[in-house]
């Protein structure tokens, strides 16, 4: 294993970490969505919201790609 292998292995890594703190948030949303529907109030999140955070994660179809190929 040379010096480029684990520096793809490090930013496969990270593009796996932002896609669980992507997939933290996003039940967190759900969850509170859920709380204020059974007390029958409007929704914290709209769709806007959750796909937002595709771009804050920067997981996006771009996003994943420029970070496992940057030099």
């Amino acid at each position: 294993m040379d010096t480029r292998d684990v520096e793809v292995m490090r930013q496969v890594a990270y593009v796996f970490s932002q896609s669980v703190c992507a997939l933290a948030e996003i039940e967190a949303m759900k969850a509170e969505n859920t709380q204020r529907q059974h007390r029958n109030e409007s929704m914290a999140y709209t769709d806007a919201d959750f796909v937002s955070i595709i771009e804050k994660y920067c997981i996006h179809s771009n996003g994943i790609p420029n970070k496992l190929f940057e030099r």
